[in-house]
């Protein structure tokens, strides 16, 4: 039977991207930002991209796109903006509309009831008292939902990078369960930086590649670039000479990542949506001089290199550093075609 998936929230298409990996039929994505639509749009000819506010979807729009497929099982994966409670945001707003975003979701899963249900958001929003997580479960339990959630990091999962995030797998069958981490230690070695950006050809700071899409770098100041220059891999701004420091961080032990070059045989840290910038974390290359291109820093968030972005360098950089990484997706995705059969065999679904 086949297994449909609409991505709310989908942006670039991170989830839709290890969901289809893993065996599920991608129908529709909706996301507000254009150029994040317009990627998806292009990376998923077989779906309908929708490029509006969640605020604005109606059932209509919905029931003719499901309609087709009512009686095949159908996921619905749920990314809602999750700035309002990362620890990357200073300026929190307990009045930011993003916080309500998860509570639109509610309607079409009251709606449509799917069959499975994903969630992925940072850590931080299960620990809001009486918060939108606190809602979203009360409405899973009220429908009569079993599910299981918690926080796991993506590297755990095959992914070159310690993502940690919140996420929740739920069922209208049966009880279902996050699935087993299958790297780390004792298990299968953490997959390493060298693996997936070392067969990219050498470009220097502010250049793009003539044929490998999106392997393009921000351009750097003279300055910066004598900074990177003096560091070798896995150093960062604690290595620099004292004429290179900047003065806020004399005496600031703090901030160790920014201007930091990535190490070859270790994951990498989280990637923002700043993953080019060398002034805001440790996306330094491990021996060129420059930042990671978006097309590296998507290949550490495990996207082929087939899926190509659209958009400016800042709009690329900011929809793969806002993707959930593709093969942390398949695992959730392979977990859910598991849960599927197990249930099937049980005469439940």
């Amino acid at each position: 039977m086949q297994i449909n998936v609409i991505d709310f929230f989908c942006g670039c298409g991170g989830t839709s991207a290890g969901l289809r990996k893993s065996g599920m039929h991608v129908i529709a994505g909706i996301d507000f930002d254009h150029n994040a639509i317009e990627t998806y749009r292009r990376n998923f000819p077989e779906a309908i991209a929708l490029n509006t506010d969640i605020r604005d979807l109606n059932f209509e729009t919905l029931d003719n796109i499901v309609f087709p497929h009512k009686n095949e099982i159908m996921v619905f994966s749920a990314c809602a903006p999750c700035q309002p409670f990362s620890k990357q945001n200073r300026f929190k707003n307990n009045q930011d509309e993003r916080i309500c975003l998860l509570d639109e979701f509610h309607r079409f899963v009251v709606h449509f009831k799917p069959d499975y249900i994903i969630l992925e958001n940072v850590p931080g929003m299960q620990k809001v008292k009486e918060g939108p997580l606190t809602r979203f479960l009360k409405l899973l339990d009220n429908l009569d939902y079993k599910y299981d959630f918690d926080v796991k990091n993506a590297m755990n999962y095959g992914v070159p990078q310690s993502r940690r995030r919140l996420v929740l797998l739920a069922c209208k069958h049966g009880v279902i369960k996050l699935p087993t981490e299958t790297y780390g230690a004792g298990k299968i070695p953490y997959k390493t930086i060298r693996e997936y950006i070392e067969k990219y050809p050498p470009i220097n700071a502010g250049e793009c590649h003539k044929y490998i899409p999106n392997h393009q770098s921000a351009h750097l100041s003279p300055l910066l670039m004598e900074r990177i220059s003096s560091l070798k891999e896995g150093e960062d701004r604690r290595n620099w000479s004292e004429e290179l420091k900047l003065k806020c961080h004399i005496n600031h032990k703090g901030h160790t990542d920014v201007y930091g070059r990535l190490s070859w045989d270790k994951p990498s840290i989280t990637l923002t949506t700043k993953c080019i910038s060398l002034s805001n974390g440790r996306f330094g290359h491990p021996e060129q001089n420059r930042a990671l291109s978006v097309r590296e820093a998507a290949a550490l968030q495990t996207f082929d290199d087939d899926f190509i972005f659209y958009g400016s360098l800042g709009a690329t950089a900011k929809q793969v550093g806002n993707a959930v990484p593709v093969d942390f997706a398949a695992a959730l995705g392979k977990e859910i075609i598991s849960n599927i059969q197990t249930l099937s065999e049980l005469h439940k679904l």
